[in-house]
């Protein structure tokens, strides 16, 4: 049985729902505090269990650990707004991090040793080269991505010190939504670009705000490298097959090494929406480097994994989520 912190979010719940259809004798166990997830974006099975508590409770997720047969984790629970971080630091600290390492602590505690993280491109801060393999410097330059550092290395250490196997996989831009509509990227607030784009072609928004266009870029806009939710989701899976199979202790990206602007992501908003959507440009956010492509190749060479969805497709998935979301 595996254990999934954070399963009922955005990237948690498209994770399970994948993992118990690609494995169909499997048994999941979500914990999840329902801060952020959907407990309508978990699947109707009787090989999933759920329970909802705060993984920094540590008496209560050893209570957990001890009745169940987990023998590896994937780990999703966090806050992950870059701005958010930048203004409300001690929030990001408390849960990405105190509550992390009090996860990790009820593991090492119940000899469960095998751990896929939920890391992210943000640990880089502003590229020196692009796009940007796992051995670029990693000098983070906002609070967000500082936590998730501070999470890397302490499996470093858990890994260098008590034989533990981990994956950190560092996500760069997911989005889309799954293909069957049935669940999607619902945030309150929201603040991704995708799903904000297209509430303002229904209506729901007057404009989008694009902060900063002075940015050095072909079109002054910041380029991100936007992975699809079930790319993710089958790396995870991938992940968990290489650390039970052989074990593994390092981090990977996971991106397309394609970039696409603000601009250009807006444009084809447009298109696949056939709606108009207008724009305010307001001055960058603190914490925005203005350019992140991945390279990964790592993760061809490792996992056996490469994306399946183009940029069109992630957000045709998208805008049918939007138009028909349930949560």
């Amino acid at each position: 049985m595996i254990l999934v912190t954070g399963g009922a979010g955005y990237i948690g719940s498209h994770f399970v729902n994948r993992y118990l259809s690609r494995y169909p004798h499997k048994q999941v166990l979500v914990v999840d505090d329902l801060a952020e997830g959907h407990r309508e974006a978990l699947p109707d099975s009787n090989r999933l269990i759920f329970i909802q508590e705060d993984i920094g409770d540590y008496s209560g997720m050893k209570k957990i650990l001890s009745s169940h047969p987990v023998d590896a984790v994937v780990h999703f629970a966090a806050f992950c707004y870059v701005g958010e971080s930048q203004v409300n630091p001690s929030k990001y600290f408390r849960n990405n991090v105190v509550n992390g390492l009090s996860l990790l602590h009820a593991l090492h505690e119940s000899a469960v040793r095998r751990f896929v993280f939920s890391s992210s491109c943000a640990i880089y801060g502003n590229p020196k080269v692009v796009p940007m393999d796992e051995l670029h410097v990693r000098e983070p330059i906002n609070v967000y991505g500082l936590t998730k550092h501070m999470m890397e290395q302490a499996l470093v250490a858990y890994a260098e010190k008590s034989g533990w196997s981990y994956v950190a996989l560092r996500y760069f831009n997911a989005a889309g939504a799954d293909d069957s509509g049935r669940i999607g990227e619902s945030h309150d607030p929201e603040t991704h670009l995708i799903p904000l784009a297209f509430q303002v072609a229904q209506g729901k928004r007057e404009r989008l705000e694009v902060y900063g266009d002075d940015y050095d870029t072909p079109d002054g806009t910041c380029i991100r490298d936007y992975i699809h939710v079930n790319d993710l989701a089958n790396a995870h899976c991938l992940a968990l097959e290489h650390i039970q199979s052989q074990g593994y202790a390092g981090a990977i990206n996971l991106g397309t090494t394609n970039g696409a602007s603000v601009k250009e992501i807006v444009d084809l908003c447009k298109v696949v929406s056939g709606k108009e959507i207008p724009v305010k440009m307001s001055p960058r956010r603190d914490g925005d480097p203005p350019r992140l492509v991945a390279n990964n190749e790592k993760a061809k060479a490792v996992l056996g994994w490469s994306p399946e969805y183009n940029l069109e497709k992630i957000i045709r998935t998208a805008w049918q989520w939007e138009q028909n979301r349930r949560y």
